[in-house]
């Protein structure tokens, strides 16, 4: 028979409900596991070269070049093994910053280091999303002449639209259903919390079981205000959503409320990360600390006996950039999100037969 085991750990304080309210109280320790559970740890996983992944690009729309999402796969089995899904920053905008650059620092992190040794047997695959950008000042491009499928002039809804069409096209070819985990750093912290918003959750038909956002922006308004001096912060926002600002709430997940925000489209989510450096010089801690308060005020509020909910902050090191050039600060992330799930969901598998011995 299987057991079924719950908690919740978090780098602040606890957050369990019922009853709903925080302690100081430490939380008990994982359960020491016997040999036979998927939490095992293969010794041989782990090489000082990067394992052979098969590696794909695929087009999830036909409109422009962009809208493509790399998979890499670690194995064919999908039963209990998380996908992890990756959504790249750089203001809506940068072309330097795509997929793959993106995500394969990380990769090479997690797959070579022996430090995640226990992790890695949980991942299934990891697919990088590419989306439409909006324009940027330093690459200027002449509409008149570049071909529409390379021409970078995307505004919101554009954004979102992709990387809910990725997703529906990943669903679509590998079933996965909500084993994922949705990962996004600055601008595509705030893609991946507006990916489980009420409002925008039409376009995918299973949540992820977990939201994780590095030094992520998720109040348009505040993270103009915080650098009112500074011109830049108004164009990129302007240049992404407009110049209405009443529409600049109602898309911020750190604002939006009720039926339309986290709160009424993520229902069956139960772990929440928001990771930050007091290094970040672009992105401040405002941004985590709006984030915190709004999850903490709705969506972890709504939780229940059978269905608990976790909010956690976690610490990075160095610059806004540096979590995903270097790949530590990211895979950490992604490490400590699958560590916890499991955490959460871990059910004890039945024992395996032991390995008949051939006769003397």
């Amino acid at each position: 028979m299987l057991r079924r085991t719950t908690f919740l750990l978090t780098t602040k304080q606890p957050r369990l409900s019922p009853p709903l309210k925080r302690t100081n109280k430490p939380f008990p320790s994982l359960p020491s596991l016997p040999n036979n559970t998927s939490l095992r740890t293969n010794k041989n996983i782990h090489c000082k070269q990067p394992l052979k992944m098969p590696t794909e690009t695929f087009n999830y729309g036909e409109e422009h070049a962009l809208q493509t999402v790399t998979v890499t796969t670690l194995s064919e089995t999908l039963d209990k093994k998380f996908w992890i899904i990756l959504i790249h920053g750089g203001a809506w905008r940068d072309p330097k910053i795509d997929a793959i650059n993106f995500s394969n620092p990380a990769i090479s992190k997690l797959t070579t280091s022996p430090k995640y040794a226990d992790v890695l047997p949980h991942i299934t695959a990891f697919a990088s999303i590419s989306y439409r950008l909006s324009p940027h000042p330093d690459h200027p491009q002449d509409q008149s002449s570049t071909n529409p499928r390379d021409y970078r002039g995307s505004k919101h809804p554009d954004h979102i639209n992709d990387v809910q069409a990725a997703i529906a096209f990943l669903q679509r070819k590998y079933g996965f259903e909500e084993r994922y985990i949705l990962v996004g750093h600055s601008c595509g912290a705030m893609l991946a919390y507006q990916s489980v918003m009420g409002q925008f959750k039409a376009g995918i038909s299973h949540g992820p079981v977990a939201v994780a956002g590095l030094a992520g922006i998720y109040d348009l308004k505040k993270f103009r205000d915080t650098h009112k001096e500074i011109p830049a912060y108004q164009e990129i926002v302007e240049g992404a959503f407009g110049d209405d600002e009443a529409a600049w709430d109602a898309v911020s997940p750190a604002v939006v409320k009720g039926a339309d925000g986290i709160e009424g489209g993520w229902t069956h989510g139960s772990f929440a990360i928001l990771a930050h450096s007091s290094d970040d010089s672009l992105v401040d801690e405002t941004q985590d600390e709006a984030m915190d308060a709004a999850l903490i005020g709705g969506w972890w509020k709504l939780q229940s006996e059978d269905k608990l909910r976790c909010v956690t902050r976690m610490p990075l090191e160095g610059e806004h950039d540096e979590c995903w050039e270097k790949g530590d600060g990211l895979a950490e992330v992604i490490g400590y999100a699958i560590e916890k799930q499991l955490e959460i969901t871990y059910e004890e598998e039945p024992e395996e037969p032991e390995e008949s011995k051939s006769p003397v």
